[in-house]
């Protein structure tokens, strides 16, 4: 079972990242599921959501405690609260940064300029899918068709579009 952690302020879409690439699992032929978790649910507290993948049914029914991915929609969160606890060692931590951030820890590490893809072309700070984009770039566990279709069946034709690019220019930007 692969475990991902999204790590994100309210307002920035974590919930909804978790959601979008859960039913892109589905779509392509694996067993997951997706749910939040709030402190307090203000806009700009920080927010988790948690994704698990896995070609089985998933019984486990509990917050990600030692997840093999994390995602970071907002690099401030890193020195504010504990957004590494638990990631395996041979984890992938994908961050929203336009530099590659000095993190002391063995899992890789990826980064996109996700805030600047998403003002481009939504006009907003609106990360969740551009970090998605970055997610299937870095560790290929969702296919991009189904991302796509999934957005397509979420959201209308001009906001599923723009999704759409800010995933593909994500994707071609990740590096490590």
């Amino acid at each position: 079972m692969k475990e991902i952690r999204v790590h994100g302020r309210g307002g920035m879409g974590a919930v909804t990242s978790a959601q979008l690439l859960a039913i892109a699992a589905f779509k392509d032929g694996n067993m997951s599921q997706a749910f939040p978790f709030f402190g307090v649910a203000r806009r700009g507290s920080p927010v988790e959501a948690y994704c698990r993948i896995d070609k089985d049914f998933i019984r486990v029914r509990q917050q990600v405690y030692k997840p093999d991915y994390v995602l970071i929609l907002d690099k401030t969160l890193i020195e504010a609260i504990d957004v590494l606890k638990g990631l395996k060692p041979e984890g992938t931590v994908i961050i929203n940064s336009a530099e590659k951030p000095k993190l002391k820890i063995k899992a890789k590490v990826y980064h996109v300029d996700a805030s600047k893809i998403a003002i481009d072309i939504f006009g907003r700070n609106l990360v969740n899918t551009p970090i998605l984009g970055a997610f299937i770039k870095a560790t290929g566990e969702v296919s991009l068709d189904s991302l796509n279709e999934t957005i397509r069946e979420k959201f209308p034709k001009e906001i599923a579009d723009k999704n759409i690019e800010a995933i593909k220019q994500a994707y071609d930007q990740c590096s490590e």
